[in-house]
């Protein structure tokens, strides 16, 4: 099914083949109603899955500054992959129709089906990761769901050669900004820092939370539990959530940068977690996806860390990561089947 938003669409004439294209006319349905709301679902990667109620006008707005940043243009081709019931997926959609795109629907797969050039596609690493012979065909690529790995971009950059008019991006950003306020190139340039939207301000809490004031998106101040890094009042780097800090012997250790330092050497999926311990309060525990591989605990016991507390003082298996419907991967869950 393909949807030209350049031209007149009859949604009430179409026949969906299949139960997602049911749930895509299902949604168009209601944004062309007389409605000012629609009604959006978090993933519950970060808490308890809440459904909530967003108006089309901020939609429109935050899906002109994806366009706009991307140079995106009536005619262009999108594709569709990610489920419609969150935001990611409903966005998609709402960008097509804002920027009048023709907008191909793809029934969401760990493995989308990629035939021909897009000017424009979103996806989760996963996808990207099990797609990665046809990425060439996707001119403007953002990834999000889940945090892009070291590996991963080394091998999207070995597939966009520089230089290249094909550009993908990691992005950053939450139901509650209705998508991302900002995007950080990868591939064929490698940026360490993202870059917001106009029309969007940022600031730091005392914990160096990340804050954002987006009034197009949200009438509120977001208050995140994201640490960050500000480089200037545009631009920031993303070090870790405060929830995930360890402190182990009194030495605050950020999660999320210890695993991009691992996953350069390591194509598993891995996490690290702290763990009670009753001398170092928390101990450093390291899990990896996959079956015990003993050459592989040597591998990164022999890597060089910041420090020997950054050095995990257990390396545990497991066979298959609980994740959320959008592949984040839960850290709660591995928390608890590892005790």
């Amino acid at each position: 099914m393909i949807f030209d938003f350049s031209k007149n669409i009859n949604i009430e004439s179409l026949f969906p083949e299949n139960e997602f294209e049911e749930k895509v006319i299902s949604f168009l349905q209601d944004w062309f109603s007389h409605s000012e709301t629609v009604s959006v679902q978090t993933s519950g990667s970060t808490g308890i899955p809440k459904v909530f109620e967003i108006e089309k006008k901020r939609m429109l707005s935050s899906a002109k500054m994806t366009c706009d940043f991307l140079g995106l243009k009536e005619g262009d081709t999108a594709l569709l992959c990610l489920p419609v019931q969150y935001i990611s997926g409903k966005m998609m959609l709402v960008r097509a129709i804002e920027r009048k795109l023709k907008i191909i629907i793809s029934v969401p797969s760990s493995t989308p089906k990629i035939y021909e050039n897009v000017e424009f596609c979103a996806m989760t690493p996963l996808q990207v990761q099990n797609s990665i012979e046809n990425i060439h065909l996707i001119r403007n690529l953002i990834i999000g769901g889940a945090a892009v790995s070291e590996n991963l971009k080394s091998q999207l950059t070995s597939v966009i050669q520089h230089p290249s008019s094909n550009k993908i991006f990691e992005t950053y950003g939450m139901s509650e900004t209705l998508s991302h306020i900002a995007l950080k190139q990868i591939s064929p340039v490698q940026e360490n820092y993202f870059t917001i939207f106009n029309d969007v301000e940022i600031s730091v809490d005392e914990r160096n939370c990340l804050k954002i004031f987006a009034p197009k998106l949200n009438p509120e101040i977001l208050q995140t539990n994201d640490i960050v890094e500000l480089l200037n009042e545009k631009q920031f780097k993303f070090l870790g959530r405060f929830d995930n800090v360890i402190n182990s012997g009194g030495v605050k250790i950020f999660a999320e940068e210890l695993e991009s330092l691992v996953k350069k050497y390591v194509t598993q999926d891995l996490v690290f977690i702290g763990k009670f311990d009753e001398i170092f309060g928390e101990k450093l525990v390291l899990v990896i996806e996959g079956k015990n591989e003993e050459l592989l605990k040597s591998k990164i016991y022999n890597l060089e860390f910041p420090s020997k507390f950054h050095i995990p003082k257990e390396i545990l298996f497991l066979e298959k990561f609980p994740r959320a419907e959008n592949g984040k991967v839960l850290r709660k869950e591995i928390l608890k089947l590892i005790y």
